[in-house]
């Protein structure tokens, strides 16, 4: 028989937990920023997929799954509607035909220019709600755990 564990942990975990803290933080943000983005088509993520393509070069999927901290897997999946909407083509490179190159398209770059606009605006509402400290703080807190 196992041993029930008493509802005042329940209440420490809740209070206390970094990760749960984190999650529902992110969670929050995840929804402002995709109702912002919407009118453009874009969710956050998207968002950031695309910003992260925004190079000199188009940049191989290990780097871009680095940044975004993502697997190659999950990576895959996030560029299949980018890629059937225009927005990234994926390309083999030419240096090493094994490998492949996401390249942000001509009407990618466009998007992206209408959402980085919206993406500002929410960006420093968020920030001032925050504080220019706290948010100097919270970007450099997380920073250390990743």
């Amino acid at each position: 028989m196992s041993k029930k564990i008493p509802f005042a942990t329940t209440l420490e975990v809740r209070d206390t937990c970094l990760c749960l803290h984190l999650q529902r933080a992110a969670r929050a943000l995840a929804r402002r920023f995709d109702e912002a983005l919407r009118p453009v088509g874009l969710t956050n993520g998207q968002f950031s997929l695309l910003m992260s393509l925004n190079r000199p070069e188009p940049p191989a999927m290990a780097p871009v799954a680095r940044l975004l901290d993502m697997d190659r897997t999950t990576l895959t999946a996030a560029l299949k509607p980018l890629e059937r909407d225009g927005l990234v083509s994926v390309e083999v490179d030419p240096d090493d035909r094994r490998s492949r190159l996401l390249v942000l398209t001509g009407q990618g770059h466009a998007v992206l220019a209408r959402a980085l606009p919206i993406w500002r605006a929410i960006h420093a509402e968020i920030e001032a709600e925050l504080g220019a400290t706290r948010a100097d703080a919270l970007r450099g807190g997380l920073a250390r755990l990743s």
